[in-house]
């Protein structure tokens, strides 16, 4: 890697002879040690306050926030990088809510569905009242995965049909498939929704189980009966998708194995194929339609060296959940670790590039992005219509809720198997003295795949996002285990979610300075990033490179 140094050379006299002693700093921990407590720590309690109301998107509170960035970024001295020479980029979004009716004509199944017990659904398009009528045809877990030799669609035409599928992958029946218990994209359920558009299918079904899904099915039911957010897209062969629950799924595939199970089992064998069911569904979606409008903001550090038009991404989402139902007597979600936090980060990020004089080599984009609340909608809105050519991003390090709780020893991050980018992030972990660790939870929850990060991943960018680490210095073993329980049951997007009285800075900004140091190592790199062999998302980024 290219250095900067500053060079101090201090001339002493010790016993009647000259000494030179040259103290060399490198541009690396330069750019670590300009980051500022104070700027993370005041810009936290500003984005943190009642008095932005939550910052859900397309509210005052919302709005206030994005320009409050905006403003820092212009303080700092970063470049307008979003729509016609300013810090936005403009966030169209349409608000469906959902009113549903299903249908399923089977053996076993009671015929009109009882919503939300039985079912969840919602339109696929932008349109006030969509309905389909169609055979169903189970597809296992629909996925085509040419890298595992995987193809659940394999000489099926699915064009006017509805599918039925399961959310996971083969991985969680048998180990030996895919990367086993370690869920992959192929298995999420935004995954079965673009397949099966793909596949020129009119609908799709997903059946829940709690194992397969690795969530109740009350969060099922209370994620899809409220307004279902999106960006304005065109639109696919898809006009309807949901949920089936557990008994409805059971016994709707019945004929398949006697228990989901077991439907399963047959599923995840390599001879298993397609079966169209002695079932057809007639599903229709009406729904109210708003449309509003967010954004997120974007700065730029131009690079100085032979690369400047090749840029590195520090991003984190600004908004959260706005005004809501009261608890305790709050309705504020305040969103202070969820992504106060790794938004005033990024805002320390940019100001250490330029504070500390370190000029990289490809340029620095700062991103603080709108409405990932709602679905990554504000990165994915970037992603499908950057501000720049997107072959030109070569890396993404993404901050969602930062560390509050103190120091550790080790420091964690999503992604770090599937590119180089990886090996730059161990460096600079090793860099600041921490080790670096794995979650469990978050491999097999796939929490890789639920932040602002990953549209640009679907993209063919390497990317990463950091997270806490769990050996806390002066704590027991387990602590840190024990305050993300605590966290995510009592406080996770709820109003308790805010800036608490033991609330410290030191582990934010030790997952700071390890995001600038591999930032600045990625920017300084001779050569790009590259994807990992057995990467589900090489073939995209091959695929972004070659256009």
């Amino acid at each position: 890697m290219r250095r900067h140094a500053w060079i101090l050379t201090l001339l002493l006299a010790a016993c009647g002879e000259n000494a030179v002693v040259t103290l060399v700093e490198s541009a690396e921990d330069r750019l670590a040690g300009a980051a500022s407590h104070s700027t993370l720590w005041a810009s936290l309690h500003f984005l943190a306050d009642d008095a932005l109301e939550g910052r859900a998107p397309g509210t005052r509170g919302g709005d206030l926030a994005a320009k409050y960035v905006a403003s820092e970024f212009r303080r700092i001295g970063l470049e307008p990088a979003g729509d016609n020479g300013t810090f936005f980029h403009r966030v169209p979004i349409v608000s469906l809510t959902p009113e549903p009716s299903l249908t399923i004509r089977a053996d076993g199944v009671p015929g009109r569905l009882s919503y939300p017990d039985d079912f969840v659904l919602w339109s696929m398009r932008d349109e006030a009242d969509v309905g389909v009528q169609s055979d169903l045809v189970f597809v296992g877990f629909g996925i085509v995965a040419p890298e595992w030799q995987w193809n659940d669609y394999e000489g099926l035409d699915v064009a006017g049909k509805i599918v039925v599928a399961f959310v996971n992958d083969p991985g969680l029946v048998d180990t030996t498939l895919f990367r086993g218990t370690e869920l992959t994209y192929y298995g999420r359920w935004t995954y079965k929704i673009e397949e099966a558009a793909r596949q020129g299918a009119d609908g799709i079904l997903l059946v829940h189980t709690e194992t397969s899904a690795t969530y109740p099915w009350g969060t099922v039911s209370g994620s899809w009966t409220g307004p279902q957010v999106r960006v304005e897209t065109p639109a696919t062969s898809l006009q309807v998708a949901g949920w089936l629950s557990r008994s409805v799924g059971e016994a709707l595939l019945q004929p398949v194995g006697e228990t989901l199970e077991r439907a399963m089992d047959q599923a995840v064998s390599r001879d298993w194929r397609p079966v169209t069911l002695a079932a057809s569904a007639t599903a229709r979606v009406r729904s109210t339609i708003s449309r509003l409008e967010t954004m997120n903001v974007v700065g730029r550090l131009t690079g100085w060296g032979s690369h400047p038009n090749e840029t590195v991404v520090i991003g984190g989402h600004y908004d959260h959940l706005g005004i809501g139902e009261a608890v305790d007597g709050d309705s504020i979600y305040n969103g202070a670790v969820d992504n106060a936090s790794g938004t005033a980060a990024v805002i320390t990020a940019a100001e250490a590039f330029v504070t500390s004089g370190v000029r990289p080599d490809r340029s620095i984009l700062f991103m603080a992005f709108g409405a990932e609340e709602s679905g990554l909608i504000g990165s994915r809105a970037f992603a499908a219509r950057p501000t720049l050519p997107l072959r030109d991003l070569v890396a993404v390090f993404n901050m969602d809720g930062l560390n509050l709780y103190g120091q550790t020893v080790d420091v964690a991050a999503l992604g770090l198997d599937h590119s180089s980018i990886g090996t730059a992030f161990s460096a600079a972990a090793n860099a600041e003295g921490l080790d670096v660790s794995t979650s469990e939870e978050a491999i097999l929850n796939g929490y890789f795949f639920r932040s602002d990060h990953f549209p640009f991943v679907q993209a063919g960018v390497p990317a990463l996002s950091i997270q806490d680490g769990k050996d806390f210095m002066g704590r027991e073993a387990g602590w840190g285990d024990q305050m993300s329980a605590e966290y995510l049951t009592q406080r996770y997007h709820r109003p308790g979610d805010e800036l608490l009285t033991w609330y410290r800075p030191d582990g934010a900004m030790q997952q700071l300075r390890v995001i600038l140091r591999s930032a600045l190592r990625v920017a300084e790199a001779s050569d790009r990033p590259t994807w990992n062999d057995g990467s589900e998302f090489k073939a995209a980024g091959e695929a972004r490179l070659a256009n």
